[in-house]
């Protein structure tokens, strides 16, 4: 690093260094011991600064050598530059989430985003209570939108593969068929015909009618019947809490503690049901832009999401 003091001449911001501890030990040996070199090396850069500064600097009286007065009055400030530098150069402290002042733009489906929100807001309070969330839907193309700092977290299923954007997966679950209580396919063994037969809403944000459960039904010979398609999963799971409409639902794997994710189910009084076929697992992620990674703020963003997603389901 150089620092520039004039059309003609470079200073070496390890000058600066070198000359607060000429300075301050008055001594090319130990000044060269402090930084870790040699005294030849340091006797080089005390030539170098004299050229540079126009003075001697530091001369010889007797066994010692003595600052000038140039020098005397240049002790204090190289001290303070140095004292600067090593500021400047040096790792960022994390944040304290307690004196945070920021608003966190996330955007995320309607299901995650209900199941992220009241964790969030309970750490918030805790640990960061100057931290507010603004939550958008899934309508920004989220790399150029993590790109450009429009959100600063994506949460969900994360399918972009923009090079620079960094992601985790945060959890990974099942997809289960949601029913109201007493709907005929809570009685008795679940089979693919009978799952086919029944009426089904479809969540998709493109507006499309078929998804993997369709194709694994082909294998066998079936087709199920859509008759609605909505863009979210809370407005399917009301719709299949108040008709006898099948909506799938993300759940947790056998044997792992139930998701943050089906709490919005189980509180509409849905029963879930296991699929009898085999389908491929949903991963919720989350996705950021790089130069977060860093950032202390952004830090506790991440972390807050993570301990909420992967704490166990409360009622």
């Amino acid at each position: 690093m150089t620092l520039v003091n004039s059309p003609h001449s470079a200073l070496d911001a390890n000058l600066a260094v070198a000359l607060d501890a000429l300075l301050t030990e008055q001594s090319v040996t130990r000044a060269a011991a402090r930084l870790h070199t040699s005294p030849a090396a340091m006797s080089r850069t005390l030539g170098r600064l004299r050229r540079t500064l126009q003075d001697p600097l530091l001369v010889r009286a007797g066994q010692t050598m003595v600052p000038t007065p140039r020098a005397l009055a240049l002790r204090e400030e190289a001290a303070a530059v140095v004292r600067r530098l090593g500021s400047l150069l040096s790792p960022g402290e994390g944040a304290d989430p307690a004196t945070l002042s920021s608003t966190f733009t996330l955007q995320t489906a309607d299901l995650v985003g209900a199941a992220l929100t009241p964790g969030l807001l309970h750490l918030a309070r805790q640990e960061a209570p100057g931290v507010s969330f603004r939550l958008r839907a899934e309508e920004l193309e989220a790399g150029p939108a993590l790109r450009d700092g429009r959100i600063d977290l994506e949460i969900g299923s994360i399918d972009h593969v923009d090079p620079e954007t960094q992601v985790e997966e945060l959890v990974t679950l099942r997809m289960m068929a949601a029913v109201r209580p007493g709907h005929p396919l809570a009685e008795g063994a679940l089979d693919p015909a009978r799952l086919a037969a029944a009426e089904h809403v479809v969540v998709s944000r493109r507006g499309r009618f078929t998804g993997p459960l369709d194709s694994a039904l082909a294998e066998r010979n079936l087709h199920r019947r859509v008759t609605v398609v909505l863009p979210g999963h809370l407005a399917a799971m009301t719709l299949a809490a108040r008709s006898d409409v099948v909506c799938l639902v993300p759940a947790a794997l056998p044997g792992k503690p139930e998701s943050p994710l089906t709490h919005t189910a189980t509180a509409l009084g849905l029963r879930l049901l296991d699929i009898p076929l085999p389908l491929p697992p949903l991963t919720i992620g989350m996705a950021w832009h790089p130069r977060h990674t860093a950032d202390g703020a952004h830090d506790w963003l991440r972390n807050a999401v993570r301990r909420t997603l992967r704490a166990p389901a409360t009622t």
